[in-house]
């Protein structure tokens, strides 16, 4: 990557701040679709209001101010003709860094079901890997998904990433058990990747589903 690359920008989508008054209104909208809470996370499923998403917003950032180990992106949809303004689509977020080892674990979600399946997950990981990698110097990412989200399992396995762990049953969903899988990328695998790709740009993918948080499930609220 030389200097001129963008950082936040993709073919179609773009990383963005935290925009407090307008993001906090969709994201309510998002909380009240279950299957993508329990897609993005293993803690029981709730809506939340306007109110309490911007407080989630202001903890995220006083974290990322304080604690100095995670980025948080929303992600939105760069102005074309067809749609001239941008618009948020889900957001990404690395977390748990260990700056000394160079770890970090990713996780990210597209919330309106008719912005899933328009390869916008395939764009954005490429762009927050990318991120990891060169901005920041990560060496190792991680990422935690459970046995019944396979289309994130296929957008992370897709974008280089190993199975390493997997927690058997360690998920209850409707009344069954269901394993979870810790998937991990090191820096050098991608940089292969990345050289072995055609010049050409790609287009983007199909796959794309919320995925699940950085760790293992604790039941901690879904930052969704």
């Amino acid at each position: 990557m030389d200097i001129h690359t963008s950082l936040y920008e993709g073919q179609h989508i773009c990383l963005a701040p935290i925009d407090h008054d307008k993001d906090a209104e969709i994201e309510s909208k998002w909380t009240h679709d279950p299957e993508y809470l329990r897609l993005l996370d293993t803690a029981p499923a709730r809506p939340l209001s306007a109110w309490q998403l911007k407080k989630k917003y202001e903890a995220i950032e006083k974290s990322a101010e304080e604690e100095k180990n995670s980025v948080y992106f929303t992600i939105r949809t760069r102005p074309s003709e067809s749609e001239p303004a941008e618009r948020l689509v889900g957001f990404v977020q690395l977390q748990s860094i260990e700056w000394t080892n160079g770890n970090g674990h990713v996780r990210l979600g597209i919330g309106d079901p008719h912005d899933r399946l328009k390869g916008y997950g395939t764009e954005v990981l490429g762009l927050i890997l990318r991120y990891a990698f060169c901005e920041l110097n990560l060496y190792r990412l991680t990422a935690f998904i459970p046995e019944y989200n396979p289309a994130a399992l296929r957008l992370f396995e897709k974008a280089g990433f190993v199975r390493e762990v997997c927690r058997r049953q360690a998920l209850n969903r409707d009344g069954r058990r269901w394993d979870q899988y810790g998937l991990g990328l090191l820096r050098d695998e991608w940089q292969s990747a990345v050289e072995k790709q055609p010049a050409v740009e790609q287009q983007p993918s199909a796959e794309q589903q919320p995925t699940v948080q950085n760790q293992p499930a604790t039941g901690k609220q879904s930052e969704s």
